[in-house]
Parts: structure tokens; sequence; C-alpha cells
């Protein structure tokens, strides 16, 4: 006779990563990319069982780019995107405007002059090869079930095909969307609102009679409907903006009758959809991106509207910098390190919710995209200034701040030939620039790479500024010492030369 009993099956043990990621979208992605390369034990699960379709976010922007550049993916991300799409807007008085992107070429300070329009999925699939390269992979199929933590770590249990299995990671990080299980599981508010009035069919569909030179809008009194062609593949990118009572049906027939009536042709067809979804307006950011050894990132943080194209791009952003400080605790460095990524990233997160939001407005009021690209859509004016990591001795007047994104120059020449600045400093290391006479570090850290500044270059390390672009972008004087972060910001600068005042900084973080 067999004894039966209610008892669960116990789950099985792994052995422990240091750093368990829930999510593998483009978020979840790039916090892997920045572990594995940086030699950080990490588990990657994602809860659908593969690779998700559909365009859905589509720009990337030009300081997402330079995020990339550093991982090593830009140009395999470029090669399937379009820089500086232009926009052919069309009234309902059947006026048209066509609208070229707005760039900043000819700038050595900005490798990636305009927005990039590529399918997310391309996006995603780039950041899933490059780790491979480094040895990692996603866990399809696997999805978060629950978990507590401790002081010493966190004890998660997850399934995989029905089979329940316990990890022990010392943290948490929940990538895991909008309804992330590790935000509601960690008792983190997610203040904002739900508008159900305001809605949008977004589709990835087949076109038939319209040409791929531009993204295509048209603007009418019921509300704006466009198609944007998908670089790399045979689709369009299909929105349209419903109005309350208006169908949100999203089928083929729907799709085509909406774009008829709103574009007042009758030549194009669509295809498909191959992928839709109904989006609804959740704008909301959560109070708070850690409890304990909990983290959040990308949307399981913040939601934003579509309008204006920073959600996904928001959330590796998130992910650049929280990576490389998990990176340095679990290397040795102080655990107060991993306070500064809230206090650095969530003021972030409701700038761009605001202007989202405003965008958004915008959309529905003129019933048309805001067609307009600065340096708030650019995300390249994102800085910490303030933050406990900034430090200098310059005032208030100076364009460059500790906090700020660090730029970029053109015309550096090596002793193997001419770079760029962010050739030679991409990999999520510190670098120090020091210009002209600046002393050297006592006793620089194992790790921090130096790059000095010179009339002509003699060895390893040495760059001249042939077209005074470094100095330029920097405003420095002839002792100049700056010290630039592994996510690409600046750190420290000193005026001064003050050797000392870099030793500090980098002692204080370990």
């Amino acid at each position: 006779m067999t004894e039966t009993t209610d008892k669960k099956p116990t789950p099985r043990v792994r052995n422990a990563p240091t750093v368990l990621i829930a999510g593998a979208g483009p978020t979840g992605l790039t916090l892997a990319c920045e572990l594995a390369r940086s030699g950080v034990s990490f588990r990657l699960i994602e809860a659908a069982p593969g690779p998700r379709p559909g365009s859905r976010g589509k720009g990337v922007q030009p300081r997402t780019l330079e995020v990339f550049d550093d991982l090593g993916i830009v140009d395999r991300v470029i090669a399937n995107g379009r820089m500086a799409m232009p926009i052919r807007s069309t009234a309902p008085d059947g006026q048209v405007t066509r609208t070229g992107a707005e760039t900043s070429r000819n700038r050595p300070d900005i490798p990636y002059p305009a927005s990039l329009i590529t399918p997310e999925w391309r996006t995603e699939e780039a950041l899933r090869l490059r780790l491979a390269e480094l040895g990692g992979a996603v866990e399809f199929g696997t999805a978060l079930s629950g978990f507590e933590q401790s002081d010493e770590g966190v004890t998660a249990v997850v399934v995989k095909g029905g089979e329940a299995e316990t990890v022990t990671a010392r943290r948490l990080v929940g990538c895991d969307g909008g309804h992330s299980i590790v935000r509601k599981r960690a008792g983190i508010g997610f203040a904002g609102e739900t508008r159900e009035e305001v809605r949008m069919i977004v589709a990835d569909v087949e076109v038939d009679g319209l040409d791929r030179d531009a993204w295509h809008m048209w603007r009418h009194e019921e509300g704006l409907v466009s198609l944007c062609p998908l670089p790399s593949t045979g689709l369009f990118q299909y929105q349209a903006v419903l109005a309350p009572g208006q169908d949100p049906e999203l089928g083929r027939a729907n799709l085509q009758a909406i774009l008829d009536r709103r574009s007042g042709r009758t030549g194009i067809r669509l295809h498909g959809p191959e992928w839709s979804s109904l989006w609804r307006a959740n704008v909301r950011l959560a109070d708070r991106y850690r409890e304990g050894r909990v983290f959040l990132a990308g949307d399981a943080a913040h939601i934003h509207s579509p309008a204006g194209g920073q959600g996904m791009n928001t959330g590796i952003q998130d992910a650049h910098n929280l990576g490389w400080k998990l990176a340095a605790v679990a290397k040795g460095a102080s655990p107060a390190l991993l306070d500064t990524y809230e206090a650095e990233r969530r003021p972030v997160a409701a700038g761009v919710l605001a202007l989202s939001n405003a965008r958004l407005a915008q959309a529905i009021e003129q019933k048309a995209f805001p067609a307009r690209r600065d340096a708030n859509t650019t995300q390249l004016n994102v800085g910490y200034r303030g933050s406990t990591l900034a430090h200098d001795d310059r005032d208030e007047t100076a364009p460059l701040r500790a906090g700020d994104r660090a730029p970029d120059a053109t015309g550096l020449m090596t002793v193997e030939g001419e770079r760029r600045l962010f050739d030679l400093t991409r990999g999520g290391r510190f670098t120090l620039l020091a210009f002209g006479d600046a002393p050297a570090l006592a006793a620089p850290p194992l790790g921090l790479r130096t790059l000095r500044v010179v009339g002509r270059p003699a060895g390893p390390g040495d760059v001249a500024d042939t077209g005074g672009h470094l100095a330029g972008a920097y405003g420095a004087t002839g002792r100049t010492l700056v010290l630039i972060r592994p996510d690409g910001h600046v750190a420290l600068i000193s005026d001064a030369g003050d050797a000392s005042a870099v030793s500090r900084h980098l002692a204080a973080i370990g």
C-alpha cells in the first residue's frame, strides 16, 4: 500500500548567483550584459516561452546608442535601423508637411546625431547576441513565483515546466514590466493613474500602396493615424489614437477602416496584423526603487506613454546605471554605493513621465505626434548633478559639471592611430583624463584607466588633442583632472589638478 500526503514537492536548489534578474526585455538584457562583462555571476529568467514579437518601443535615442556603443553592439543595432527618419504629416485639408528629423551632425562631442528607428525585437536580438558572446543566456519559460529576503540575500522560487526551484542570490532585480511580480511582492507602491478613455492601437502590418521613405501621419478630427516603416523588415508600425466610444477591435478590418477614414485614401491596403496591442494610458512611478536587497528597473519602476519614445530608453539607462554599481559592490565596494541608484534614476523617470505625458496630451489635442526632438527627448542632457557621486571645484556657471554626461571628442591621436574619446573609454571602467601638467595619482587603484593629454603621444595611455575638441568639450585648463564613471557620466572634475580629491573619491566608493 502506497502512503500519500498533501505535501508539495520540495523545490530543487542550484548554485547561488550573485544577482537574479527577473525579466529579459531590453532592461534585463542590458543589466545582464553589464554583469557578464564584469565577471559577476547572474541568472536572467523570463516567464515568456521565447523572445517577444512586435515593434513596441521602436525609437532608440542618441544617449541609448552611446550605451550600446559602450556595450559593443551599436553597429549591430544601427545596421537594422534608420537614423533621422523624416515625418510626412497630412492635415485634414490635405496639406502635406515633410519634417526632417533634427540632428546634431558635425558635433565632435555627439557621435550619434539623431534617434534611430528599429523594432524593439531587433534591439533585444542584438542584446541577446552580445550576452551570448559574453557567456550568458536567457532562461525562457522560467517564472518567478515568490521570494523572501534576509540580511544575507534573497531566496526566490522560480518555476519552469511545472517544476519549482529555489534560487538564492545576493540581490534580486525586477525588470519584469508594468505588472511586475517583484514590485508587488516587495510591497512597493506604484503611484499614478489609469485613463481608460485614452487608448491607442499599435500593430505591425504589411502595407501595399505606400512608400517607405518616411513616417506617414494623417491628422483627422476623430484622431491621428500613422504608419512608420520598420527598417530591416517588410512591415510598418500602425498607430491609431482612439477617442472614447471608438472601436478598439484589433483585427485587420477595423485597422483598415480607421486608416481609410482618417487618411482619405483608398489605395493603401493593410495585411495582417502580425502583432497588435491596445495601449491604455497607465502612467505610473514606483514609490521607491529598492526594498532591501530587491531593486526595480525599467517598466517595473516607471510606465510612460509611447509619445516621445522615452520608456524603453529610460529602462536601458536604468540598467546601465545599476549594473556597474552592482558589479562594484560584488567586488568589494561599499554597499552604500547602491543607495545612489534610486537617488540618481528616480528623478530622471519623473522628468520623463512629465515629458511623455505632455507630448501625449499634445498628440491628442493637435492630432499629431510632436516631431521636434531636443536634448530632452534625445536624453543627452540626463545627468546627476547634486549626486553624492558628483564632485568638482567649478562654479555654477560652468557648462560641464560633475554628474553630467561625459561628452565625446574626435581627433585624438594615440600611438595606435587616431581615435575618438568613446573608443578609449568603453568597457565599463573608470577613466581618468589628465590634461597637461595635472599630477599623477600617488597610488592609482587597480582597474583605473588613465588617459594623459600630451602634445605628442609616446606610449600607451597618451593622447594628443589634435583638434582641441577634448579640451573644448571638458573646458580643461593646463592642470584639469576629469574622472569618468563606468556608465559615461562625469564623477569628478578638478581644474586645480587635485589628485588627492580623485583618490578620495575612488576610495569612498571602495
